[in-house]
């Protein structure tokens, strides 16, 4: 059976062009990722002073992509549940809600490992 988007390399050259699109409609039309992306480009440099180790230069940044990933994923679910319906819905409510309750804990990992870092280079 053939697959709608192809196979192979055709399947992920596809995939990889979506993606870009995705990336392109977050960016234009969530004003929350945007700031939360520069956010995370800013946090590089900084991150590769303040870590002592690639390891620990890693874990900086991959909470920053973590919180980036997150904020996507609850973009596509406010985008889904506008599409459906503007006009207001318990159940709506609560999908976008919960979403946004997800990037809150993002962010709260940002802070407890960004200032684990920072406590322990000016602390201990």
């Amino acid at each position: 059976m053939q697959k709608p988007n192809g196979q192979g390399l055709g399947r992920v050259l596809k995939a990889a062009k979506c993606s870009m699109q995705g990336f392109a409609a977050t960016w234009r039309h969530e004003a929350a990722f945007r700031q939360e992306a520069v956010l995370a480009m800013l946090s590089v440099p900084l991150a590769a002073w303040l870590a002592p180790s690639f390891q620990q230069f890693v874990l900086l940044i991959g909470v920053w992509c973590l919180v980036l990933i997150v904020e996507l994923l609850n973009s596509a679910i406010e985008t889904l549940t506008d599409r459906v319906s503007l006009e207001r819905h318990e159940l709506s409510g609560r999908a976008k809600d919960m979403g946004s309750a997800a990037v809150f804990l993002s962010l709260v990992l940002v802070a407890l490992v960004w200032g684990s870092a920072l406590y322990s280079r000016f602390l201990s």
